[in-house]
């Protein structure tokens, strides 16, 4: 039993490629595949693009200073990594190790006001995997990373986790948030910022957004959220019981 989760795309040559979370209920373990799509949104070509000893999820690829990024979510590695592409996009290296205040759980990064930030969620008790939110800034992409005094800048189970790309709206950044009060993955949130600086954080979120009509069997969650040009990816959940 597998599934695929944690959609995050670009579009190069026309064509889109999808970078998702592959995980293997057997062994337990998660990783980056990269699935090329045609015309129509159908896969044309599926491969596994980044394997690693531990798990491996949420995969932000994304294009800065030249250079093809990606930051996957590996917290049971003890730390966050930022990777290059070697050859874009079969082949990743790892460049640095991101210096945090926590192991980072699905951390988003985004630019705003000069500066480099990182939304994530600290490794530890569920509770704080799932209701706490942390940021870090920095000047360059591969840091130095600073803590943000205010850390946990947000505590609630409601929208803290983040949940996909973030993204400026009339200058504001937003940021998808998981709402976690009914279960992990149920539902999202857009966390407006409404202040935002190296010592100061304030924000609100929006009423959850649930998964579409159209989601049928797959009606048990909205889990991430992510833009892609013309087209926003997301996934949804279902929840199958079986004795085994």
């Amino acid at each position: 039993m597998k599934f695929v989760a944690d959609p995050f795309g670009v579009w190069v040559d026309g064509r889109l490629l999808l970078f998702a979370e592959a995980y293997d209920y057997r062994t337990r373990h998660g990783v980056i595949e990269l699935i090329e799509l045609g015309a129509d949104f159908s896969p044309v070509r599926r491969s596994v693009v980044l394997r690693e000893p531990w798990h491996l999820s949420y995969p932000q690829v994304f294009e800065a200073d030249g250079d093809w990024w990606m930051i996957p979510e590996a917290h049971r590695s003890g730390v966050l990594t930022l990777y290059r592409a070697a050859a874009f996009p079969h082949r990743w290296e790892p460049v640095v190790r991101l210096a945090l205040d926590a192991p980072a759980i699905d951390a988003t990064p985004f630019r705003y006001d000069g500066l480099w930030w990182l939304a994530y969620s600290p490794a530890g008790p569920q509770r704080w995997k799932q209701g706490r939110l942390l940021l870090a800034f920095a000047e360059r992409l591969t840091g130095p990373w600073r803590r943000h005094p205010g850390n946990p800048v947000r505590n609630d189970l409601a929208s803290s986790r983040p949940g996909g790309t973030a993204w400026l709206e009339n200058g504001v950044p937003c940021l998808p948030v998981q709402d976690c009060t009914r279960t992990y993955g149920g539902a999202l949130r857009v966390l407006k910022v409404l202040e935002l600086s190296s010592r100061r954080f304030k924000a609100e979120a929006s009423a959850p957004l649930l998964p579409p009509s159209g989601a049928g069997a797959y009606r048990h969650g909205l889990h991430t959220l992510s833009a892609c040009g013309p087209v926003t990816l997301f996934d949804v959940k279902r929840v199958d019981r079986s004795l085994w």
